[in-house]
């Protein structure tokens, strides 16, 4: 067995590769802060110009990101609507609640979507001074916890078209846009476009090891970086960290494609026994979510097992276990990751 586990567990698990190093050691810095770090100003310019946006403003994670937009987009006891298992519900801590002051109302479908008319059910124009005033709807593209998947471009053209006719803002947590926009073969913009904001991530499948952005109007990401001041996201000689970034914007980008195919060889070889179960159907991007109906071998037990042979994967939920894949992911530990579930169950 190799001595180097095959780690399925995120795509956050990402080491910068030795010519990302050197592009960090050499990257010409100056303190953030006061907007004098070349190679942070120019890979604002560059999200921007990727995203259609005016303007772009460089963070420190998405979870920073995601609650820095929230701030920027409403008052405290706004509403604001989401999928019930987004990002930004579930997995930031309660950082609407106790930074923005707002409450989510939880619109969503099993895919990830929501759709625009059960949106419009729950809108509140905020002239009830019973009701909180909904002001933002937020989406998840991809949607990380419905298996990594898509938004069909004439949902996503309908959630927009109601943002525009109920004036509400409109904020894509696009911390995987990179991939959606590589599987649907379209440019990060086409998917970002009539969004008021948009939140990407560098330290996932790019392979950068920190960093997020958030894009939109030069007036909303003035206010948002307010919000990153005090929310303690101001990191002077950035330029390292956002270095990383551009080299990955380069290099790693259109690779990613390779990801989605390993993703999808994973799923083929785990279909090939019967104790395996794929609630989401084949992956449509870089994760394979999947539950073990074995009588003697309980999903934990696989889980266990598995990493005893050198492959991790994460158990998300008691039901289900999720492997994503990345660049320090090749097929040939893929096809060693399948050969090892198919051993422990026997097929």
């Amino acid at each position: 067995m190799s001595s180097r586990p095959i780690d399925l567990r995120s795509d956050t698990v990402t080491l910068p590769s030795p010519a990302m190093r050197k592009a960090m050691a050499e990257a010409e810095v100056g303190d953030d802060v006061f907007g004098e770090d070349p190679t942070v100003n120019a890979l604002q310019e560059e999200v921007a110009g990727l995203l259609g946006m005016e303007a772009a403003l460089f963070v420190s994670s998405g979870t920073q990101a995601n609650q820095i937009a929230l701030r920027g987009h409403t008052r405290h006891g706004d509403e604001v609507v989401a999928h019930p298992m987004a990002h930004i519900v579930r997995a930031e801590g309660g950082g609407g609640g106790a930074l923005a002051g707002i409450q989510f109302r939880p619109v969503g479908e099993d895919d990830g979507t929501m759709d625009a008319a059960k949106i419009e059910e729950v809108w509140q124009s905020g002239e009830n001074p019973h009701f909180a005033p909904t002001r933002l709807i937020c989406i998840e593209n991809t949607h990380n916890f419905a298996g990594g998947t898509l938004w069909p471009p004439a949902r996503l053209a309908a959630v927009v078209d109601l943002a525009r006719r109920k004036h509400l803002a409109l904020h894509v947590d696009g911390a995987r846009l990179w991939n959606a926009a590589v599987a649907q073969d379209v440019k990060p913009a086409q998917l970002a476009a009539g969004a008021d904001s948009v939140a990407v991530c560098f330290s996932k499948g790019l392979g950068a090891p920190v960093g997020s952005a958030i894009a939109g109007s030069k007036a909303f990401v003035a206010r948002c970086l307010r919000f990153r001041k005090m929310y303690g996201g101001g990191m002077r000689q950035a330029g390292i960290l956002a270095a990383a970034a551009r080299y990955a914007l380069e290099h790693n980008l259109a690779r990613m494609a390779e990801d989605h195919a390993n993703a999808a060889r994973f799923a083929a070889g785990l279909r090939q026994s019967k104790h395996i179960q794929l609630p989401y159907g084949a992956p449509q991007t870089n994760m394979v979510f999947f539950g073990c109906t074995h009588p003697q071998v309980s999903l934990s037990q696989l889980v266990a097992a598995l990493k005893a042979q050198g492959v991790l994967v994460g158990q998300t939920y008691s039901t289900l276990a999720r492997a994503v894949t990345h660049l320090d992911v090749s097929r040939a530990d893929i096809d060693r990751a399948v050969a090892a579930v198919l051993g422990i169950l026997k097929a």
